[in-house]
């Protein structure tokens, strides 16, 4: 795999970071149940999301690398939306959304933040990411302008900050497969955004 990580900020500027060497995640029988009590720690252990995500992108990508059951998780992609969601996790209280992602050839994500911190890995296929950030208008709060883009081959993770705005497209002749999480999100600052009327409404 490709070992390049970036960052994307609420200014909608992607960099690259410093990626851990492949060699250096090796584990034998890294499982998930792992991953998910490493990820925990590194939450409580952080000071702030500046030293989180660095561990998180090293953490998903040691797992990534050494977990052939997650990189088989994934379901087809509806044929109605062009993607499907698989939840890896679910439990009550836990402050964590962990899942694959498919999309299908040609789909597009709507214009969206998250309202929290994001790591994304892509597994399988070509992803578009387009990076977006708010205008500061005062008449539309919620206008957006295109800031840049980026491909993500298998390989690549791409973190993000809580008020980031991205959207997503399959690109190539395969689906999309990503492995995502997600911390625990703030509904009120979650949006989709109309790039047209230059409003905005709750994800």
């Amino acid at each position: 795999m490709n070992a390049t990580d970036w960052l994307l900020t609420d200014d909608g500027i992607c960099q690259p970071c410093k990626a851990v060497r492949e060699w250096e995640l090796l584990r034998e029988e890294y499982r998930f149940y792992r991953f998910l009590t490493e990820v925990e720690d590194a939450i409580i252990q952080a000071s702030d999301e500046t030293s989180l995500l660095p561990e998180i992108r090293r953490l998903v990508r040691q797992l990534v690398l050494n977990s052939y059951w997650v990189q088989t998780q994934y379901s087809e992609a509806s044929p109605q939306t062009g993607a499907s969601v698989l939840i890896l996790y679910d439990e009550i209280g836990f402050p964590l959304t962990v899942q694959t992602v498919t999309f299908a050839p040609g789909t597009v994500s709507t214009i969206h933040n998250h309202g929290t911190w994001g790591v994304v890995a892509v597994i399988k296929g070509r992803e578009k990411n387009t990076f977006w950030r708010r205008t500061n208008s005062s008449e539309f709060p919620h206008q957006i302008e295109r800031v840049g883009e980026k491909i993500l081959e298998p390989g690549d993770i791409i973190s993000f900050t809580p008020n980031a705005i991205h959207s997503v497209e399959a690109i190539g002749d395969e689906p999309t497969i990503t492995f995502n999480i997600y911390g625990e999100t703030n509904s009120k600052n979650r949006f989709e955004y109309d790039l047209e009327t230059a409003t905005a409404k709750k994800f």
